[in-house]
């Protein structure tokens, strides 16, 4: 039994023939619909010498031991945003099953060295608003404080969402020692932007993933009478918070791949007839250089300060979170490019704005590399997300031939 790429194509149609609706994905993390989605997965695996375990922080781990304990990961995410497509997060669990399935049937169940495919708990953050949450707990770069007491829309907490899958979040710092003889990790994802399509090439090698830097902005103007006040002697925070939104545009045009993005804003007192005595927005601003990620955040602030100024207001800045760019391992970029070239004839390196599992594990000092397949529109988190068919099979051969590179080079390497 060699490679069958089109039988990942048809189980990507059966996960999403059992969870989804009219509306697109439905298997956020810690619900029924990702615990049914797991046990489908489970049934993938019936007959195969392997060993199957879920660690302490509810990553699924799936392990064809080898002649060395020198190990390559592979791995992806069957959980998926609410409403979301049929391809994110589970073309790289899938596509890592048919190469395992391939390795096991070439060595006859006992390749050189080991293999692992992981499926990570929670890499979406859908529920609770903590995205990465499995790998993190793997690259031991958890927040449990912080993040036991996050709550969902209906209140419940993430420590209590977590129970009841039988994950317990004092728990998470043993899932750490998954990392023992980690040699690579490889992940393979739809890219979820128009770069590869608007070049017309199904497949591309992956830089790394931006860095982040992520704000909460308030300005504080003078609530005041929308008919009573004269336009000069209003302190309108919504009109500092109106022309930061359009600089940001400008800050990020100053850098090639660069994204700035205030993607929400409240106004108080909130009413047609008042004028807003306070704005409060987000900030989101990602690149994969650090340096031009701290030049436009400190360009930002500098904005706001001159903004509020010029509209009597004041502003205040706090950070939500960040996360500092994580470039991928320089070799692993070449066999990457090499399997891709092989496959699809031509390859493009691009940086990933969204994050990834593979930046946490790339984190805990484990060579890692990532490969995009094209995305139509490039439109994700949606259920209009697509890939055309012969991309994704293409996609599943360049995996293939990259895990075999990766091997050889972890087997070369003492």
């Amino acid at each position: 039994m060699s490679l069958n790429p089109k039988r990942t194509v048809a189980e990507l149609k059966e996960l999403r023939e059992l969870t989804s609706d009219e509306n697109g994905a439905q298997r956020v993390a810690w619900t029924d619909v990702w615990l049914k989605a797991r046990k489908w997965f489970a049934t993938k695996l019936v007959g195969m010498p392997i060993e199957h375990h879920y660690d302490a922080a509810g990553n699924n781990w799936v392990t064809l031991s080898g002649a060395s304990e020198k190990t390559l990961l592979i791995g992806g995410h069957l959980d998926s945003v609410p409403n979301g497509g049929w391809l994110d997060g589970s073309l790289n669990v899938l596509a890592g099953l048919e190469v395992l399935r391939r390795i096991h049937t070439e060595f006859k169940g006992k390749p050189p060295l080991t293999v692992r495919l992981v499926d990570w708990a929670d890499e979406e953050g859908a529920r609770f608003g903590r995205s990465l949450l499995g790998s993190s707990a793997f690259a031991g770069t958890h927040s449990i404080a912080a993040d036991r007491v996050r709550t969902d829309r209906d209140g419940i907490t993430m420590e209590d969402a977590l129970k009841r899958c039988g994950v317990h979040m004092d728990r998470f710092p043993e899932a750490e020692k998954e990392r023992t003889n980690a040699a690579a990790y490889l992940e393979l994802h739809i890219e979820q932007g128009p770069v590869l399509e608007k070049m017309g090439l199904p497949l591309g090698v992956v830089l790394g993933t931006k860095g982040v830097e992520r704000h909460a902005i308030r300005f504080h103007g003078q609530e005041a009478h929308s008919g009573a006040t004269p336009m000069k002697l209003r302190r309108d925070a919504l009109a500092a918070a109106a022309k930061l939104a359009l600089e940001i545009r400008a800050i990020a045009g100053r850098h090639e791949d660069a994204v700035c993005t205030m993607g929400s804003l409240k106004t108080f007192p909130g009413i047609v007839t008042a004028v807003v005595g306070r704005a409060e927005a987000t900030l989101d601003q990602r690149d994969l250089d650090a340096k031009v990620l701290a030049q436009m955040l400190r360009e930002a602030q500098e904005a706001s300060q001159r903004f509020a100024k010029e509209e009597g207001c004041t502003v205040e800045w706090s950070r939500i979170w960040s996360i500092e760019p994580i470039p991928f391992h320089a070799h692993l970029l070449e066999l990457c490019e090499q399997s891709v070239k092989e496959v699809a004839g031509a390859s493009h390196r691009l940086p990933s704005g969204p994050l990834h599992d593979a930046a946490e594990v790339s984190r805990a000092g484990i060579p890692t590399v990532m490969m995009f397949v094209q995305s139509l529109r490039g439109i994700s988190h949606n259920k209009i997300e697509d890939t055309k068919e012969e991309h994704l099979e293409m996609s599943v051969a360049a995996l293939d031939r990259l895990a075999d590179k990766t091997m050889n080079w972890i087997l070369e390497r003492r």
